[in-house]
């Protein structure tokens, strides 16, 4: 038995989402929140999300087969997977917390805002447009390929697990992103293109697939929110994360 589905969790809307989006509208420089990244919690809305995406995996019969639990680090991903198994009234599977699985790291851009990168690293800037958003690393921080590459230890690994069907992954909007570049072999033109039109919301549910152990992987769902299009208390944000904005 090997595993021939990932379920990729993104986490539910976080304070530093919340914050982003209002720096962002103000046009102010520097995002104003008050943990470091690892530490940024859910908001209410984020909490509520991660509910609703419990009821939808309990009604989809998550554990039906076989589990695996692999999460991020970072506590709003562990937040909201905890929260999502209790409402939806599932066995928690073996948890694997691996940082592999952690946000793409921004340096010095860390906490600036699109006018704020511009306005205080305009070298850096000039550097983005230039690379692109495919290999610009930022001083101190990652590219999508420096992720892409952590991610296909990770990928190798998987083949690894015995005796189950199934792995869900909590993780971030760049890891669902790039998660599945790696296991579709996208290159960069490709890559782009997609994530130009594509983005991973909140308490979204991605799903890859593949016939067995060696066999290419299929994307048979990308950011699913249905579950939360059907709870009013859980609506869908619209945080693409400026971490990914494809047009960089």
């Amino acid at each position: 038995m090997a595993v021939t589905e990932i379920w990729l969790v993104r986490h539910g809307e976080s304070t530093a989402n919340v914050a982003a989006a209002e720096a962002e509208a103000a046009g102010a420089d520097v995002i104003e929140v008050d943990h470091r990244d690892a530490d940024v919690p859910l908001s209410p809305l984020g909490e509520e999300q991660s509910r609703a995406l419990g009821a939808e995996l309990a009604e989809r019969g998550v554990d039906d087969v076989p589990v695996a639990l692999w999460v991020s680090p970072y506590r709003r991903a562990q937040q909201t997977i905890g929260i999502a198994l209790e409402a939806g009234g599932l066995t928690e599977p073996p948890r694997r917390v691996d940082e592999r699985l952690r946000d793409r790291e921004l340096g010095v851009l860390d906490r600036l805002t699109r006018t704020g990168s511009a306005n205080l690293h305009p070298d850096e800037e000039q550097r983005r447009q230039w690379l692109g958003k495919y290999y610009h690393r930022p001083a101190g921080g990652e590219s999508w390929v420096d992720v892409m590459l952590r991610l296909r230890t990770l990928f190798a690994d998987v083949d690894r697990i015995e005796d189950t069907d199934r792995l869900v992954i909590a993780a971030h909007d760049a890891v669902v992103m790039l998660a599945i570049a790696v296991c579709l072999d996208l290159d960069e033109p490709e890559l782009m293109a997609f994530a130009e039109d594509h983005t991973v919301a909140n308490a979204s549910l991605t799903r890859l697939r593949r016939d067995a152990l060696g066999g290419p992987w299929t994307l048979e769902e990308f950011s699913g929110t249905g579950h939360l299009d059907e709870d009013p208390g859980a609506t869908v944000t619209e945080h693409e994360g400026r971490k990914d904005d494809a047009r960089v």
